[in-house]
């Protein structure tokens, strides 16, 4: 995505003192790609017969992963893939899910292969991840395309972190040369995140709990990801003047009212009018990073051609 690209997002009115704040509107970023995405699924089909078909496994009753599961299904046949949902009880032992894994690994007509995490106890997520085929690992979160993203080499990039750099790349053009702190460390996010930032070029600085004064060094950043899962951690202070924030952080909370609403791990209020760009929570980074599963799962397929 270039320069010319940029999708224009509404400002933020600004108040005496402040920054006009731009929210990064990660749906429309996110329909950008998913249109580019649904064009080639439409391609590969025509030109070679080939439906990239993405297989998702859910183990349990978590509420919260059965909706996610429920969102990538429907989003997935929405561009025209193929999906093909495995909901398999809580008493399921890991060999049981191990022999699925080895099943769809072999399945010509599967391009990706999904495990929703958690896992329940007694099941080894990161044997499970492993178990899965390089090839299909959609997710991107097995050793091999670990190794891959890290090296800079092509593989399949973890989804959150690939959406965060697309939307950067689409609201700044060029990182060269701009501070990138990363608040979290998790392999999840955090770890690929700032290998994603190095190969742009950015200076990086990794942040995680064992952190002396988190925020003396996040208010230093040109460009500020915040990925901890601790609701309101970055406050105002943190946050560099213009400075581009974006907040992976999902935590429920409940308001007076008795509802729940997702807010992020970046005081939202407090970062406006401070803030150059900011992601919203919900509307920022989880859009991108359905539609970069889309994107890896559409990768697969063309590389099956091979």
């Amino acid at each position: 995505m270039t320069r010319s690209n940029i999708i224009p997002v509404p400002a933020i009115p600004m108040q005496a003192g402040q920054i006009q704040t731009r929210l990064i509107d990660g749906k429309a970023h996110a329909a950008r790609l998913t249109a580019e995405i649904e064009l080639e699924v439409a391609q590969l089909a025509e030109k070679h017969g080939i439906v990239p078909g993405l297989a998702v496994v859910l183990v349990g009753n978590n509420p919260a992963s059965e909706v996610y599961v429920r969102s990538k299904i429907a989003h997935t046949e929405q561009v025209g893939m193929r999906s093909i949902a495995h909901i398999l009880p809580g008493s399921t032992t890991q060999q049981e899910l191990l022999s699925l894994v080895a099943d769809l690994n072999a399945d010509p007509t599967i391009h990706g292969v999904l495990v929703q995490l958690p896992l329940p106890r007694g099941i080894d997520a990161a044997l499970i991840t492993s178990a899965i085929d390089p090839a299909k690992d959609v997710d991107g979160l097995g050793p091999m395309n670990v190794g891959l993203t890290t090296l800079g080499l092509p593989g399949l990039v973890p989804c959150t972190p690939l959406g965060c750099l697309l939307l950067l790349r689409g609201e700044l053009g060029s990182l060269k040369g701009l501070h990138a702190v990363v608040v979290g460390k998790s392999n999840l996010v955090g770890r690929p995140m700032a290998q994603l930032l190095l190969q742009e070029e950015c200076t990086v600085t990794v942040c995680h709990v064992a952190t002396a004064d988190v925020g003396a060094l996040a208010c230093l950043a040109d460009i500020l990801v915040v990925a901890t899962g601790h609701k309101g951690l970055v406050r105002r202070e943190w946050i560099k003047p213009g400075a581009t924030v974006i907040d992976v952080g999902i935590n429920r909370v409940t308001t007076p009212e008795g509802r729940t609403r997702l807010v992020g791990d970046v005081v939202f209020d407090e970062a406006m009018g401070r803030a150059g760009r900011l992601t919203p929570v919900p509307g920022g980074v989880g859009p991108m990073t359905i539609a970069c599963l889309l994107r890896n799962t559409l990768t697969a397929a063309q590389r099956s051609l091979r």
